[in-house]
């Protein structure tokens, strides 16, 4: 029907439309209605929650609400949002701007009921340490519906995904485009990427090891520096061009709705926003309930609230900041075989010659803060997995020792074997995740008719 209506309308579908963008586009699109604009409405009680409005100390958690916020941020605001954005408009146009834009906007909701199924479903051990996260909501949350056996399926199916995911789009895309922005700076030493390679390996070694409470303790530094660096160097570009501003938003709306766009017309301008915006935000992924499970609080609306911050701050601001860069400089047309961080690189460059400099910087730091978070994520993946046969201390080892190994392989391997991996594993966790969130749509919603009730919101 889809194909058929698109066709009767005139719009070019040679672009393929994979299932997953779709399956997240619909999930983001249904829970914002369903949840009656949670997005918009929960907004500004979502700041004030952060400002540690409602803190209290005898809450359980490891971290507290912008602790649970930069971890997460730290695995969404990397390199999706300097190289991915760049990816995107190299291969759709100006226009897969606005899809981008909208993959956050929508993905907002899911963010909201995933980061509130986590606080709801967590698993709290007698150390104090806390685990949770879509294995922990769709196996607890579905036996409870006596669903035990699909629950368990999902659960077993998202652990494994959340593992390869982390080797993937959170370890070797990483390492692999902060050496290819630091070569674009420095060609003389594109011979020793593996060593790199190494070195950043172990800076990433001696962080993990502490847990969620030493990764969230340098996130909660890095994340707010690597943005004031990136989003000074940006609004410097912006306010330059002010005059322009309309201008460019008007050529990326129409670009968005122009048949004749790149990538097979708006079909294919759609899917390329989408797509790299839900690989920015991983909203509908369900990997950052996993760092918000440890947030300290009883109520799980009220991270739900903090956690649809994310999708806003990676994608609706940081993502548009990079495509205005990319469109207000131009150079996106002609790039000739560029893509990825060193186009973002070059727009940067044609203004301040200086600034690949300090992009490299900003990108290590991207870089390096998303490989804390994704080992996190991977790791809690696979201490589900394995840790009840060979025990969480080994379990914990033998992940750490693979996922430092990664960062390694991803310094030497070709960029676009690099992002075909990670959006397959990452985008593949959208399947059993949407699955649990739609049959707990009564339960969002019950919680949330609870918090209200309470005067809370």
């Amino acid at each position: 029907i889809f194909w058929d209506i698109a066709k009767a309308l005139g719009f070019d579908l040679e672009a393929k439309v994979p299932f997953v963008v779709v399956w997240l586009c619909l999930g983001g699109l249904f829970f914002t209605i369903r949840l009656r604009f949670i997005n918009i409405r929960g907004f500004g009680h979502a700041w004030r929650i952060l400002s540690g409005a409602f803190a209290k100390r005898n809450e359980k958690g490891e971290v507290s609400h912008f602790q649970a916020l930069t971890t997460a941020l730290s695995a969404t605001v990397g390199l999706g949002n300097i190289a991915g954005v760049a990816i995107a408009i190299s291969i759709g146009g100006p226009g897969a701007t606005f899809w981008m834009i909208m993959a956050g906007f929508l993905g907002m909701s899911l963010k909201f009921a995933e980061c509130t199924l986590g606080i709801k479903y967590r698993k709290i051990f007698p150390d104090g340490t806390v685990s949770g996260g879509p294995m922990y909501y769709l196996s607890k949350g579905l036996e409870q519906k006596n669903l035990k056996h699909l629950g368990k399926l999902l659960a077993l199916l998202y652990g494994l995904l959340i593992v390869l995911a982390s080797f993937g789009g959170g370890n070797m895309f990483q390492s692999n485009q902060a050496i290819a922005q630091l070569n674009t700076v420095a060609p003389g030493i594109s011979g020793f990427n593996i060593l790199i390679g190494i070195l950043l390996a172990i800076l990433v070694g001696l962080v993990i090891i502490g847990g969620i409470k030493s990764i969230a303790r340098v996130t909660s530094r890095i994340v707010p520096l690597m943005a004031v660096i990136y989003i000074l160097a940006a609004l410097v570009i912006i306010f330059a061009n002010y005059n322009r501003i309309f201008e460019v938003f008007d050529l990326i709306i129409k670009s968005a709705f122009t048949n004749g766009a790149a990538a097979g017309g708006i079909i294919g301008v759609l899917i390329t926003g989408f797509q790299r915006g839900a690989f920015s935000n991983e909203a509908g992924i369900g990997s950052a309930s996993i760092a918000h499970s440890a947030a300290k609080t009883n109520i799980p609306v009220r991270e739900g609230f903090v956690g649809l911050l994310e999708p806003f701050i990676d994608t609706v601001v940081i993502c548009t900041m990079t495509a205005l860069i990319i469109v207000f400089t131009g150079v996106y047309e002609g790039a000739q075989g560029i893509s990825g961080a060193p186009l973002t690189s070059k727009a940067f460059a044609s203004v301040f010659p200086w600034f690949p400099y300090v992009l490299v910087v900003a990108i290590f730091l991207f870089a390096f803060s998303t490989l804390l978070s994704w080992s996190y994520y991977g790791l809690k993946g696979f201490n589900f997995l394995f840790a009840g046969v060979i025990g969480r201390k080994t379990a914990t080892l033998i992940y750490q020792f693979i996922f430092l190994f990664f960062i390694v392989l991803g310094s030497a391997t070709e960029l676009g074997d690099v992002i075909a991996f990670s959006d397959m594993m990452i985008l593949g966790l959208a399947f059993p995740n949407l699955i649990g969130l739609y049959i707990f749509v009564p339960d969002i919603l019950a919680e949330i008719k609870n918090y209200n009730s309470k005067g809370a919101a």
